[in-house]
């Protein structure tokens, strides 16, 4: 949009909104058009956050607290999707804004020509000065009346890192400065004003300005620069430290925090937050979805039987129920957990000798332990020692049984959905299936295997990562983790 001042964009019609307003307006087109086309509640929410599995409540409490134009604290336990939550947010953001064209941080132009609109969001000091004639020498306070909207450029842009969205990663290591800014000294001895607003290099709560602010693990901020961040919650703006002026900071907050961290968010700062609880979710189903989204990005070379994803899943959700909430050990039953169980089995299978590039029952072993061993938070070696113990020992427990439940609900589903519970039936697929795994794979051709190919037609349509195998391979491959599990005593399925 070229060559467009405030005055055309006044006389379009178009209003101001605020970032939350912005949000809220995207939201609501995004749900309308799905529920036109039908869509139930679940599926609506899960759609304004497609890379985030949560069950279907904890998302619409988190769409109704941003519709509501309010900022959210994700507050749960370590690795349960609250940082993939604050991205999918970013995702569903508005990116195309209008602003004033030579202003050093994207002012709205509405903050100049619309007097309500100004005082919820002002202008910045450059943008002040530059068209109301505002400046420190005169100190008067700025009155859009000031402002000749036709000399006011107006360009359209997009928000990007830096510009209308930032991170904070919480730490004791972010400073107050971190958030307002601090002084460009190259800038500074080129202007020679070190009261110009120019010489201020922005901080991420003025890079955020007009958009998105994730600040990860809040709770770990120092106080000081928590109370920088309460101004821009409150006022929409920030004061810098070394600086006389005060800058826009309009922006949607979206903060995270484990549960060990929520005491150390001042209460101030807390009580501008909407709370919405990220557990793990309860459905099998959901964490089996965390587990194939985070892998179908993912270019592995190696085939990875559907019965052992699901035995990994299975751990973990046992390892939830069964464990107590010991800190060292609350990151071993997380969403990370289940991913990586599956990442560092198929590394195993990768780096064989034998070149097989396929996970086994013994391959999957070494990467489950690897992975829950792996997400141990080491306080000190006679920890880490007894909460290795810990964790070994569930795995001794609890692998096997694992496995024969993956096992026993493939081949029961198989033998229900497809064999219509036809005992007969079902016993001809497996001879079939015995006999092909005693032959050549250059043998099956030869050998006429109706049975086995209504096994393999199952098995092809359930195994998602194949590594480029063919279904015949596949479906005898699943067999034999089964047959070496010894799993054919059917039982209803899960």
């Amino acid at each position: 949009m070229a060559n467009m001042t405030a005055q055309d964009l006044m006389g379009s019609g178009q209003r101001p909104q605020t970032p939350g307003e912005r949000l809220r307006a995207e939201m609501l087109r995004l749900v309308g058009g799905l529920r036109s086309e039908g869509a139930d509640d679940a599926a609506v929410f899960q759609s304004l956050f497609p890379r985030t599995i949560l069950p279907a409540e904890v998302l619409e409490t988190l769409a109704s607290a941003l519709v509501s134009g309010g900022h959210v604290l994700l507050f749960g336990p370590p690795g349960s999707g609250k940082t993939s939550l604050a991205k999918d947010l970013w995702a569903l953001y508005p990116k195309k804004v209008l602003f004033v064209a030579d202003c050093p941080v994207n002012d709205d132009p509405f903050s100049l020509v619309d007097e309500s609109f100004s005082r919820t969001v002002p202008p910045c000091p450059f943008c002040k000065s530059r068209y109301a004639g505002v400046s420190i020498a005169d100190l008067r306070e700025f009155r859009t009346r000031d402002v000749d909207p036709s000399k006011v450029p107006v360009r359209e842009g997009h928000l990007r890192e830096g510009h209308g969205f930032s991170r904070i990663q919480g730490s004791s290591e972010v400073f107050p400065d971190n958030l307002t800014g601090t002084i460009n000294l190259h800038r500074l001895e080129q202007l020679g004003d070190p009261t110009s607003p120019l010489v201020l290099e922005p901080g991420k709560l003025l890079q955020a300005n007009r958009g998105l602010l994730i600040v990860d693990e809040i709770g770990k901020l120092p106080l000081g620069t928590q109370n920088v961040l309460l101004q821009a919650l409150q006022e929409s703006t920030v004061s810098p430290a070394k600086s006389r002026e005060t800058f826009p900071a309009a922006f949607v907050a979206v903060c995270t925090s484990n549960l060990s961290d929520l005491d150390n968010i001042n209460e101030p700062l807390s009580d501008r937050l909407q709370n919405v609880f990220v557990g793990f979710n309860r459905e099998h189903r959901k964490n089996r979805m965390i587990v194939d989204l985070a892998l179908r990005d993912r270019r592995l070379s190696s085939r990875y039987p559907d019965l052992l994803l699901e035995t990994g899943v299975l751990l973990v959700e046992e390892w939830r129920r069964s464990t107590g909430e010991i800190y060292e050990l609350s990151e071993v039953g997380s969403n990370r957990t289940m991913i990586d169980i599956a990442l560092r089995s198929e590394a195993h299978a990768a780096l064989d000798r034998d070149g097989k590039r396929t996970v086994g029952v013994e391959v999957f072993k070494k990467g489950a332990m690897d992975a829950m061993l792996g997400h141990i938070r080491a306080r000190g070696g006679d920890s880490y020692v007894q909460d290795a113990k810990t964790v070994l020992e569930f795995l001794r427990k609890q692998t096997g049984e694992a496995l024969h439940r993956a096992a026993l609900e493939y081949w029961c589903t198989f033998f229900v959905e497809v064999l219509r519970r036809d005992k007969s039936e079902g016993k001809r697929v497996l001879d079939e299936c015995r006999s092909a795994l005693k032959a050549q794979p250059t043998e099956w051709a030869q050998v006429p295997l109706p049975k086995l190919a209504r096994f393999a037609e199952y098995a092809a349509a359930r195994e998602t990562h194949k590594g480029g195998a063919g279904d015949l391979e596949v479906a005898l491959g699943a067999f034999a983790i089964m047959q070496e599990l010894d799993t054919f005593e059917c039982g209803e399925p899960r």
